[in-house]
């Protein structure tokens, strides 16, 4: 960990929504002046998209554990980043959009699917940001989780996670319902094994609650909206980032404790409870980095 070069990891299943608590960093950050060195999980995978559907084809992997992913890279950045300020990213090529712009940038000829250069990250940032699968993993040989001087975990319940995931892998990626449950299948063993042990080493976590019945996600026709839902905010220290729970319920509507270290909001409050909650402790993390 580090006063002086702070690293942010924003961790959560593949489709539980970890887009929303990007958007309210990148708000903070401009709001605030601050530079920050992003990070994509997927960028820590071992293999490329074919080389991976090979892997799958030969062997039980998924993208969930670490045969599948550069945990020792992704260590070796934020121990970097937290002593000096700098490291080494590379992205994952998504699209063929992304594609053309890192090409463009780096003169590759990569493919959608394919990785870039490991390259360094750019310099006089004033903190890193990751966001992806893995960014408070821990296993015998790597301890991602060390490094980490604020943890944000999203974790929806799982039958809500499950919906999500099958309606945007269907709309955005063309899968069948079938195939996407036999992804949620494969993965479970790395599910139960690397991805929730993560949510107990998070300083806060976000889990959304639907109030309408999601008791068979494989049929369900829609995604229950945010104000079909209730948001679960659990602080693991409130002491650490000196949480004004007073505050909190002033400033959100409708909001209650359900313990003492947790406050609920309505979903569609979701954004702004970020924003309120993050802001100050990332300005008190700044305000650290300067002394």
């Amino acid at each position: 960990m580090s006063k002086k070069h702070p690293v942010v990891a924003v961790t959560g299943s593949s489709g539980a929504g970890t887009t929303t608590v990007k958007r309210a960093f990148e708000h903070i950050f401009e709001r605030e002046g601050i530079r920050a060195a992003v990070v994509e999980g997927d960028s820590y995978h071992r293999y490329d998209r074919n080389e991976m559907k090979q892997k799958m084809a030969e062997e039980h992997l998924s993208h969930f554990g670490p045969q599948a992913n550069r945990f020792d890279k992704l260590e070796e950045l934020f121990k970097t980043y937290g002593e000096t300020g700098g490291g080494q990213k590379r992205y994952y090529l998504h699209s063929p959009e992304e594609a053309d712009e890192h090409n463009g940038r780096l003169g590759t000829d990569k493919q959608p699917g394919e990785f870039t250069p490991w390259e360094e990250l750019p310099s006089g940032t004033d903190l890193l940001f990751y966001e992806g699968l893995h960014g408070l993993v821990k296993t015998d040989e790597d301890d991602v989780a060390s490094h980490v001087d604020l943890g944000v975990g999203v974790v929806p319940i799982v039958n809500l996670e499950w919906i999500q995931k099958i309606h945007r892998d269907s709309a955005e990626r063309g899968y069948s319902a079938e195939a996407i449950v036999d992804t949620i299948l494969r993965r479970m063993p790395d599910y139960i094994n690397h991805i929730t042990p993560q949510f107990s080493r998070t300083d806060i976590n976000f889990q959304r609650v639907s109030t309408v019945d999601t008791s068979h996600p494989f049929i369900a026709r829609d995604i229950p909206t945010p104000d079909e839902s209730f948001v679960v905010i659990r602080f693991k220290d409130p002491k650490k980032f000196n949480t004004n729970f007073e505050y909190l319920l002033s400033m959100i509507q409708n909001s209650f404790m359900s313990r003492r270290n947790t406050i609920v909001v309505p979903g569609g409050k979701m954004g702004f409870a970020m924003e309120i909650i993050l802001g100050p402790i990332i300005e008190h993390m700044m305000d650290e980095a300067k002394t």
